[in-house]
């Protein structure tokens, strides 16, 4: 109500390394916004009535999630290839693990893990930095650590492997998945303009031969994630089940095409300016900038300025996405998920060959 009464936004999410609590409002409303997230993080009650009520609520997404193959199939390839590290757990949990949550285990865990060395306040706007400063000392001044909290996860293993489900739907849906980049590599920039040339938009080289001059898929992408000590490569697909062994076999060639040196100058310089056009884009949104200077400082323990950054982009070359390329695409580190009304051939992950 506090910040609805204002007309701002209030809201929350978690990633695997990370949880956000944030406001967006005016500026002359950051008083408000300040004072309202230290009392949700220093003054909440937790009553197990609630927690009970939340429960409910996550489990019913849960069920939710099982409908929609195209999101689950994503989590499907994180729990195979990374499987026996942290980082395959599904964001959601499971129904096992919901059950499992007490009042007493939501507080041991704040106790534990948000604490003042593991937490970052990101502000983006127009706001006096004098002033900024003074309310963060007034509202987080006196906040402090139990020194409980370590850092010691387990760097995570990337698993060739394949996991696939039996289901009736309409489509396959389906994700080829190779280790990535983790955060902070300059390698990393490399990758994003690789990804603008194989799948990261209409016009990349998948989008437009498999869907545009083949019609074979309705849908087809690829994305890069990166994390602490690790990242991904996720090649995206949804076509009908006739469809679906013709296109496995056109992304193949894709790959094929890319590993066998074939990129122009063109294709480079394109993707550079498709990175530099997006970032500076993005700079006008202080949600986006402000979750992107926290996130960085959490996991880099810096924030990149924007000129670093179009440094960066500049400095791709033929050679250094070449080099990404040989490092990311080989047939011995390759994971695959797939969702469908078909039967999958338990030897599919063996004739992707490149």
């Amino acid at each position: 109500m506090t910040i609805d009464n204002v007309g701002g936004q209030l809201n929350a999410f978690t990633g695997k390394e990370c949880t956000c609590i944030y406001t967006k409002t005016l500026d002359e409303d950051l008083k408000t916004a300040m004072e309202l997230i230290s009392d949700m993080l220093f003054n909440s009650t937790f009553d197990p009535v609630h927690i009970e009520t939340e429960k409910r609520v996550v489990a019913e997404e849960i069920s939710m999630y099982e409908d929609y193959p195209e999101e689950l199939v994503h989590d499907m390839l994180s729990e195979e290839v990374w499987s026996g590290n942290p980082l395959s757990y599904p964001i959601l949990g499971s129904y096992k693990s919901i059950a499992s949550i007490t009042r007493e285990k939501i507080i041991d865990y704040m106790n534990t893990f948000y604490v003042p060395e593991n937490s970052v306040i990101s502000v983006a706007g127009n706001f006096d930095e004098n002033y900024l400063i003074e309310l963060v000392q007034k509202y987080f001044g006196e906040w402090k650590s139990n020194s409980l909290y370590e850092f010691n996860a387990l760097k995570p293993w990337f698993n060739r492997s394949m996991k696939v489900k039996r289901k009736e739907t309409e489509q396959v849906h389906m994700c080829i998945g190779f280790p990535g980049i983790k955060h902070g590599e300059e390698s990393l920039y490399s990758l994003l303009a690789l990804n603008n040339i194989l799948g990261g938009g209409m016009s990349s080289r998948l989008f437009q031969k498999v869907r545009e001059e083949l019609g074979l898929a309705y849908s087809i992408y690829s994305y890069p994630t990166s994390y602490r000590d690790t990242g991904m490569f996720v090649i995206y697909a949804a076509s009908s089940p006739g469809s679906f062994m013709d296109v496995v076999k056109h992304i193949q060639n894709e790959l094929v095409s890319l590993t066998s040196d074939f990129l122009t100058e063109t294709d480079v310089e394109k993707a550079k300016n498709q990175l530099k056009g997006n970032f500076i884009i993005s700079l006008d949104s202080t949600s986006g900038r402000m979750n992107s200077m926290g996130k960085s400082q959490l996991m880099l323990g810096r924030v990149r300025t924007p000129e670093e950054v179009l440094d960066s982009i500049n400095k791709i070359s033929r050679d250094s996405i070449k080099e990404v390329i040989e490092d990311i695409f080989r047939p011995e580190q390759i994971g695959l998920s797939a969702i469908g009304d078909i039967d999958f051939d338990p030897h599919l992950l063996d004739k992707i060959d490149f």
